[in-house]
């Protein structure tokens, strides 16, 4: 009686250790719960669906900055699906005015620093009056990346370098033909306008071919078209194996390109970084604008974002909201000065 009475209070005293191992176990469990729902709740996933339009057609800046940042947004978790729409047509301008007129739900718009650009040269858009269309029509979210401007030429090019573009072109203006992704005046002509201006030439009287987007502007170059191709370092890293990057914007080499020389180590003082950022359609609300903007910065912490990001070789800007309105009043400043330099306006 007496063994069986001690083995009966040790029996007790065990499952009584058991339970409360399991009791704790499952505060763990609820406690790690509560703290991932409260995470889930107040971090970046801000809205089932996205739609972006892209000014531009396949293979430019645009469309590889609303896609790449639509893939890490959905292979984060952030975003549960992410839908996509080229709308070429006015440098940008058919798209920024279909935001403007149709104002739509879930609906964002890719825009670099050609929107700054429209306003200051006073191109005519698509609005009703063929007025002027700015950032200030529309409602600016964040900006996100920044790209360098590049010059290339086909692999099979007889130029090595960019002095041998500079040499042919003062031998002989007709002889090299730039091929860029939207229009006159437009981000990829300046690049290029700057270019030659650092190295003594007149930026307006070479010969600039414009196509619709990156894409159709490659393909300008490898037919043989243009022998040259100014436009978005990212735009050709995925077309390395076809064309030879012979300067760079960066003030020094980037460790994403490593083998592109700047323009600045060739002797021409040329340093520039387009940005690319997200706008809503107007009557946007202060709460979507703001998700959007939170969400935008915060998959540039994902491991998921690097991948992209690396991928294309850009440099992370984040500017939101109030930060991002300063910031394109100042580069107007910038570019009308800049603009007027090169004798664009």
């Amino acid at each position: 009686t007496k063994y069986k009475s001690m083995f009966n209070i040790r029996f007790i005293i065990i499952i009584r250790e058991e339970i409360m191992k399991l009791i704790k176990s499952l505060i763990t469990v609820l406690f790690s719960t509560l703290l991932l729902i409260s995470a889930t709740t107040s971090s970046s996933v801000a809205m089932d669906k996205l739609h972006f339009v892209i000014g531009g057609g396949a293979g430019g800046g645009w469309d590889g900055t609303a896609r790449g940042t639509g893939e890490a947004l959905t292979k984060a978790g952030m975003l549960k699906s992410a839908s996509f729409e080229n709308m070429s047509g006015g440098g940008g301008g058919k798209a920024l005015a279909y935001m403007i007129n149709t104002k739509p739900a879930n609906t964002i718009l890719v825009q670099s620093t050609p929107l700054v650009l429209r306003s200051i040269t006073r191109h005519k858009g698509y609005v009703k009056g063929n007025g002027t269309l700015s950032y200030k029509d529309v409602v600016p979210i964040a900006g996100v990346i920044g790209d360098y401007g590049a010059i290339a030429v086909a692999k099979s090019s007889p130029f090595k370098n960019f002095k041998d573009v500079v040499d042919a072109y003062n031998k002989d203006p007709n002889s090299v033909k730039m091929a860029g992704g939207s229009v006159r005046g437009s981000m990829d002509h300046l690049i290029g306008a700057l270019a030659f201006q650092a190295a003594g030439a007149d930026p307006n009287a070479v010969a600039y071919i414009p196509y619709d987007a990156g894409g159709k502007a490659l393909a300008g170059l490898l037919s043989g078209e243009t022998q040259i191709i100014s436009t978005g370092l990212g735009e050709l890293m995925g077309a390395r194996d076809q064309v030879r990057i012979i300067g760079i914007t960066a003030p020094s080499r980037v460790s994403d390109a490593p083998d592109a020389p700047t323009l600045k180590e060739q002797g021409y003082d040329v340093q520039f970084v387009n940005w690319r950022g997200f706008f809503g359609p107007p009557g946007m609300s202060n709460s979507d604008k703001s998700k959007i903007a939170k969400m935008l910065g915060d998959v540039q912490k994902t491991p998921e974002w690097e991948t992209v990001r690396a991928r294309n070789a850009w440099v992370n800007i984040y500017n939101p909201e109030g930060k991002f309105v300063s910031f394109l009043e100042k580069q107007t400043e910038e570019m009308t000065a800049l603009m007027k330099k090169l004798g664009v306006i």
